[in-house]
Order: C-alpha cells, then sequence, then structure tokens
C-alpha cells in the first residue's frame, strides 16, 4: 500500500501569476475582485511587472517544486498524480481539480504554497476548493470528488533546517565581503497581512473557554516568532557568535492607506538601523517558499535599493524550495495526513514546540477578521483585503 493511500492525486495549491504582459490587468482584475479597485489604478500599480516582462516568476517556481515532489515521491515509491490549481490565475483551482478528476482521481490533498496558518494562507484555500467542488458539479455529483488539506508546515524539520543553511550561506557572502558577524543584522522577512486577519488566525478568549484543545492554534505572528526562537540558537551555533542581531519585518503591504496591517514594512527599518553599530543586512525571508514577485521585487529590487542608498551590504538568503530536505518534508506531512485519513496513529514532528498542530483544519480557524467568530459549522467569510497585487 502506498504511504498516501488513500489519496489518488496531490495538487499544490498557490496564488497564481500572469504569464505574460497581456495577463498583467485580468490577473489583478481577479486579485481584487469585489474591492473596486478602477483599472487605472491597477494599472499604476503594475508598473513593477515591467521589469520581468509581464511575467510572475510564482509560475516557474511552481513547476520547479512540482519536479521536486516528483523526485521525492518516486524516491519513495509513491506513484501518485500531481496536479496543480491557482487562486487567480491559470490553472485555476477548478482547473487543476477537473484535470485530475478527469484522469480518475477521486481523493486529493491539497498542499498550498503557504507554509503558516492565516485566512489568506490557509481558510482561503478551504474556500477556494470548496467552489471548485461546486463548479465542477456540472461532472461529479456532490460527493464524487473529496479533497483535504495539509496542515500549516512552517514548524517542520526541513524547513528549520534549510533556513539555516541558506542564512548561513548569505552570511558567508557577506564575509567574503569584508563583513563581521557583529556588523550584520538579520532581517526576518514576511509577508504583511491587516491587523483583523492576524487577530483571526488564532482563537478568541471564548474560543478557547470553549474549546482547550485549541491551546495550540497560535496566530500568524506567534507562529513566525516561534520560528525565529528556534532558529536564533542554531544559527548562533552555525556562526560561531554569541548572538545574532535579528529583528522580524514585513513587506508587500497592498490595500487602501487607512487600513491597519502589520508593521514595521522593511524599508523603514533599514532606514532606522543604527549606522555605528550595523554596516551591512542578511535579508531572511522566512514567509515565502520560492522566489516570486514578493520576493524578487519588494525584496531583490525595493529594499535592496533602499539598502544601497543607504551604503548598507545586502545579501537575501534563498528560499527554501529548493532545498531537498524541505521538500522531503513536504512529503512527510503528506504522510502524517494520510495516516491521519487511514485511521493510524502518527507523530507530529515539529521544531517550535508551537501549533498550529492540526492535521484536520478545525471549522473556525484562520478567519479574516471580516466576520464575527463563530465557533461550529464552517462558515465561509467573505473575500479579504489582503489579496495582493503581487505574486
Amino acid at each position: 500500500m502506498s504511504s498516501l493511500a488513500p489519496y489518488d492525486a496531490i495538487m499544490l495549491l498557490s496564488y497564481g501569476g500572469p504569464n505574460g504582459p497581456e495577463d498583467v490587468l485580468p490577473f489583478m482584475r481577479n486579485a481584487t475582485r469585489g474591492r473596486g479597485v478602477p483599472d487605472e489604478r491597477l494599472l499604476q500599480v503594475s508598473e513593477h511587472y515591467k521589469l520581468f516582462g509581464g511575467v510572475s516568476p510564482i509560475n516557474e517556481c511552481n513547476r520547479r517544486l512540482l519536479g521536486h515532489l516528483r523526485r521525492e515521491l518516486d524516491q519513495r515509491g509513491c506513484d501518485i498524480a500531481l496536479g496543480w490549481g491557482n487562486r487567480n490565475w491559470h490553472p485555476f483551482v477548478s482547473e487543476g481539480l477537473r484535470e485530475l478528476a478527469d484522469a480518475g482521481a477521486r481523493r486529493i490533498l491539497a498542499l498550498p504554497t503557504s507554509a503558516y496558518a492565516s485566512y489568506s494562507g490557509c481558510r482561503q484555500y478551504r474556500e477556494d476548493i470548496a467552489a471548485a467542488l461546486v463548479e465542477l458539479e456540472d461532472t461529479y455529483a456532490p460527493g464524487v470528488l473529496t479533497v483535504d488539506k495539509v496542515r500549516p508546515y512552517y514548524n517542520t524539520d526541513g524547513m528549520f533546517n534549510a533556513q539555516v543553511r541558506s542564512i548561513q550561506v548569505a552570511y558567508a557572502k557577506l564575509a567574503e565581503q569584508g563583513f563581521k558577524p557583529q556588523q550584520i543584522k538579520l532581517l526576518y522577512v514576511t509577508h504583511s497581512i491587516p491587523l483583523a486577519m492576524e487577530a483571526g488566525s488564532a482563537p478568541s478568549a471564548e474560543e478557547l473557554e470553549r474549546f482547550p484543545r485549541l491551546a495550540n492554534e497560535i496566530s500568524y505572528v506567534a507562529q513566525h516568532q516561534a520560528l525565529i526562537e528556534a532558529l536564533q540558537p542554531a544559527l548562533e551555533w552555525a556562526l560561531g557568535v554569541k548572538q545574532v542581531n535579528a529583528d522580524l519585518a514585513y513587506c508587500s503591504r497592498s490595500g487602501p492607506p487607512h487600513a491597519k496591517w502589520l508593521e514595521s514594512d522593511i524599508n523603514d527599518v533599514l532606514a532606522q538601523l543604527d549606522r555605528d553599530q550595523i554596516q551591512a543586512v542578511v535579508v531572511a525571508p522566512i514567509g515565502f517558499i520560492t522566489d516570486h514577485m514578493e520576493v524578487v521585487y519588494d525584496l531583490d529590487t525595493e529594499a535592496a535599493q533602499t539598502a544601497a542608498e543607504l551604503g548598507l551590504g545586502y545579501e537575501r538568503a534563498d528560499t527554501v524550495s529548493e532545498d531537498p530536505e524541505f521538500v522531503s518534508s513536504l512529503v512527510d506531512i503528506m504522510e502524517e495526513r494520510a495516516a491521519h485519513a487511514r485511521g493510524e496513529s502518527y507523530e507530529i514532528v515539529n521544531t517550535t514546540g508551537t501549533g498550529p498542530f492540526h492535521t484536520v483544519c478545525p471549522p473556525q480557524c484562520c478567519r479574516s477578521g471580516a466576520t464575527p467568530s463563530r465557533p461550529g459549522p464552517d462558515r465561509f467569510a467573505p473575500a479579504s483585503a489582503f489579496n495582493s497585487f503581487r505574486s
């Protein structure tokens, strides 16, 4: 029996991005659907795509990740179909799901490209799946297709070790330029989200009182902080220093200026560094597993330019999707979910000691913050303002 039984297909879930200049405006209309953003504003915001020929790097990143997953699955003897579906551009979730179903798949396991739990990175993908299943009812009756999702995987061994290696390499590159570790600031970076969504990413006090088992369901920010707390001593040992000077910063804020989002932006953090102490920065994009637009534009272009204007050395650590141990850890969590589906016992291996540990998402997890919290049956939240312009 396959270690992924009872599943007969895996589907990578991602945000999507344009494949050429003609795709940019329709893609951005999809990404901002329901928010009343005029095309004139979308065209202004899409200027950064011109630097990349109108092509989002996320698509090639996902193709490469699918190839890495295929090789890891083959090495484990898992002959299982692999598919791909996006929220905002082709192949849409419904298109990827239909392709797998037409090939005979009936029970499918979904793997989001977001490692952390939040509305946009977890619950909204569940909504995408639900909407796709309804769309496919013209061919497949309700109940014929079943789609499950893996748990958040920011705290896997593979994620942890890949981050340590990547950050080490970035420090080594700065050392070659003459910078000493004590002159370097490490900035862990992730995608900013609205404060309401951050609040909705963890159970409320009322929910914790009613459902004590949810105590491990920590918020989006707390998930990042837990990983950072685990990484710091490992990096200090690997770099041979007593203390790594580090902070968490955010990038890729979108939406109206009056909306409150997580801060501080990486460019603001760079501008506020004590130049008497800090001469260079390592930017570690722990919130992203691949080099998509938030990385290659917001970090490699904008933040790098800010650092150059400030006279700071700058190295961006690699994202983790090319690391074999990270890819292996993705298959590990698939096998964990499959064991749960078979009714078998399994061990959740994690490096932080904190959740979210749920193998099956609780109905009330990862709310958008736009609706009141109501424990009980799943209630799909309205589209969030977090649909970023970039991917």
